[in-house]
């Protein structure tokens, strides 16, 4: 800490800032304008190199949804926010608490034109950051990098940007008080018991379990709930977290993305309660009601403008888990019979010629390590994985909430680091690997247990789905042959092997899930 009688700088008092906050790991790729902010970098801070701006913010989003913290990220200029705004998109979607600072050129020149100068540095990053500010002056720097973590963390939580000109750091400023600020909303009482009657009176209510429930940890209380109403509970459509265990005998499946499809699957139900999802994500048009006849539906969120959305029905705003355990004290009215268990699909065939996709996901079911995290960023393998490699609880699972490729090797790493000791598993796509494969180098650099198995079909299979829903035959762009990603990973110092036989398989999974280090098998697959 500097002494009272010395000059603070704007450096110095940014990094007292963040030290008393517990944010002393920064994820970042520096350049010019960054330097200064740099010099003399603290020996208590981490700086976590990424080799692109996309694969930082991706490190740092994994890193703050397994630590349940903010996370600063250090971005170069106009380019690397630019670089960085797909990740920033997918920040935005997964609700994580990123503090954004971008260099801009210095202060003395911005009335000019000069190299790198980011134009119009607030308006750059926009719609996907809850705010973005250039302080009009340099004193007023940390101030706003306090701003900036506190609206980071408020419901519902994003990251945010402040841009800082390069000369602003070496520049006199007072030190930034420390503040506390509630981050949970306050359900409103009569609201909520409308909720917990509505669900003890109910003949058959169902439940929709949302990414919220297990970003804000209240998966216990969610099941707990739904244990007392023996109401069966759903995964929201394309769901990114493991929001209830889905071996537990209540656990129904995932909603698909199609609204007619989901009106069908909800038939029968006359209170539908979801908590801590939209009502709903669709993704492909349709037309009709959202849901069945006779079903009166309730929302509990964090997000107001998911409340405003609501197209019908009562919406909650409030902190999830102190809803969830006010909604115990309603019992169901009558006695209910528990809905039947969801079937277990039977386990795929076993391969002979060449390994399937099914098998590949069934045989990784048998050998996971207990405890590990599961990251996935493979879509056309994502059914799959739903049907036969089921998420156990909560923390266990994490994908992407945008649907934006190049997320899921980066946030690997980062939950990685923000989780020691625990073997994380990544399953990507050949496709989406090509979109942050600079991760590995990372990786590599912290030696992480991490283990990323490519499903290598040589296709963007996903899209050549989607080209027969809009009566394509053979859509372009679509090949993928001539990629080694062993290859790829031993030349950024990962551990490898490729597997293209099915007996070769089982063995190959366990070397790759005991590596000491990162490990990136690569499994052809089936095309």
């Amino acid at each position: 800490m500097t002494r009272r009688n010395e000059a603070t700088t704007v450096r110095q008092a940014v990094f007292d800032l963040l030290r008393a906050e517990g944010m002393t790991t920064v994820f970042g790729n520096p350049g010019s304008l960054e330097l200064p902010m740099l010099r003399d970098f603290p020996d208590d801070f981490r700086y976590v190199l990424g080799l692109q701006e996309s694969v930082v913010v991706g490190m740092a989003d994994g890193y703050a949804q397994a630590t349940h913290r903010p996370v600063l990220v250090n971005l170069h200029a106009a380019a690397g926010v630019g670089h960085a705004m797909g990740a920033l998109f997918t920040a935005r979607r997964n609700r994580t608490p990123l503090v954004v600072v971008a260099g801009q050129q210095a202060r003395s020149l911005l009335e000019g034109h000069p190299y790198l100068l980011s134009e119009d540095a607030t308006t750059l990053p926009r719609p996907y950051v809850k705010l973005s500010r250039e302080p009009a002056r340099a004193e007023d720097v940390p101030a706003a990098i306090a701003r900036a973590r506190h609206l980071a963390t408020a419901p519902p939580a994003g990251p945010v940007l402040v841009s800082v000109p390069s000369d602003d750091w070496d520049r006199p400023a007072e030190p930034v008080l420390l503040r506390r600020a509630s981050t949970t909303y306050a359900a409103d009482p009569a609201l909520l018991a409308r909720a917990g009657e509505a669900l003890a009176s109910a003949a058959s209510p169902v439940l929709i379990a949302g990414a919220g429930v297990d970003r804000e940890g209240a998966v216990p209380e969610l099941v707990a709930l739904a244990e007392a109403h023996h109401a069966p509970v759903w995964a929201e459509p394309m769901s990114h977290r493991c929001a209830f265990p889905e071996r537990h005998p209540l656990f129904a499946g995932f909603l698909p993305p199609v609204r007619e499809e989901i009106v069908r699957t909800l038939a029968g139900h006359d209170v539908v309660l979801s908590v801590g999802a939209p009502v709903f994500t669709y993704h492909v048009p349709g037309a009709g009601p959202h849901l069945p006849p006779g079903a009166d539906l309730y929302l509990l969120t964090d997000d107001p403008e998911q409340a405003a959305w609501c197209p019908g029905g009562t919406a909650v705003v409030t902190g999830l888990a102190p809803a969830l355990r006010s909604l115990g004290a309603h019992p169901p009215l009558r006695p209910r019979t528990p809905p039947p268990a969801r079937p277990r699909p039977a386990p795929p065939a076993p391969a002979t010629s060449a390994i399937t996709q099914a098998h590949l996901v069934h045989a990784l079911a048998e050998e996971r390590p207990p405890g590990c995290v599961l990251v996935e960023e493979a879509p056309g393998t994502r059914p799959l994985m739903c049907a036969h490699l089921p998420n156990l609880g909560p923390e266990t699972f994490y994908t992407t909430a945008s649907g934006a490729l190049g997320h899921g090797l980066p946030a690997a790493v980062g939950i990685a680091l923000g989780r020691p000791g625990t073997r994380v598993v990544a399953v990507v796509g050949d496709g989406s690997a090509m979109y942050a494969v600079q991760a590995l180098w990372s990786a590599a650099q912290l030696r992480l247990p991490l283990t990323v198995i490519v499903v290598n079909n040589r296709r963007y299979a996903t899209v050549e789905g989607f080209a027969e829903r809009f009566g394509m035959a053979k859509p372009v762009g679509t090949a993928l042959d001539g990629l080694d990603f062993a290859a790829l990973g031993a030349a950024q110092g990962c551990a490898g092997g490729r597997v293209e036989d099915p007996a070769a398989l089982v063995p190959a999974l366990r070397t790759a899930l005991t590596a000491t280090g990162p490990y990136v098998l690569d499994v052809v697959v089936d095309r």
